[in-house]
């Protein structure tokens, strides 16, 4: 059986988002709540893949409240070959004006 090599398609970018973006409350703290709270940003690929791609997501800056632990995590879901949504999770007393990240996503 032989069949043509597909090559490999690799994009990446640089995204900032915050208080100034539409959605974001990171920044709002809770009295007696604990629980997480989340911002889901949806990035959409310059270009589509054949199929949905590997997408690795690297926290590059944040600004964080001072008065509270630095509490943040950062996760790509619901990947498609189109785009995915980045996940951004605080919790507990932390308040979360602005975070950067960068993508990378490698398929074909």
């Amino acid at each position: 059986m032989n069949s043509s090599p597909v090559p490999w398609k690799v994009l990446s970018a640089n995204v900032g988002v915050g208080i100034l973006t539409e959605g974001w409350t990171l920044d709002v703290v809770y009295p007696d709540s604990m629980d997480a709270r989340h911002f889901v940003g949806e990035v959409v690929f310059d270009s589509p893949f054949a199929a949905p791609p590997v997408v690795h997501l690297g926290l590059t800056g944040f600004d964080v409240d001072r008065r509270a632990s630095a509490r943040l995590s950062i996760k790509a879901q619901k990947i498609t070959k189109l785009g995915f949504q980045a996940v951004i999770t605080t919790w507990d007393a932390t308040r979360v004006f602005s975070v950067e990240f960068e993508w990378l996503a490698i398929g074909a």
